[in-house]
């Protein structure tokens, strides 16, 4: 990977992009570790505040559960 910091930069700025970066590795290394998909994190809260809403109850959506609208929405009872 190469890393293009602007010239102009100074220090602080530069110490932030390099902490952005590191950052954004260490998610995408967490992700391949848990063989999860990483868009169905965003699909996975999205759902929760869907059953939260339309059920007044909180709910915890497992990762392993199913990224199927139909088919997770006909577990909710389970979460």
């Amino acid at each position: 990977m190469r890393l293009d910091i602007p010239d102009d930069a100074d220090e602080d700025e530069a110490a932030a992009i390099a902490a952005v970066i590191r950052s954004h590795m260490r998610a995408q290394e967490e992700t391949e570790e848990e063989d999860v998909e990483p868009e169905w994190s965003g699909n996975r809260w999205r759902f929760t505040g869907r059953v939260n809403s339309l059920q007044n109850r909180m709910v915890r959506v497992p990762t392993d559960a199913p990224r199927d609208a139909w088919s997770a929405a006909g577990r909710t009872d389970r979460y």
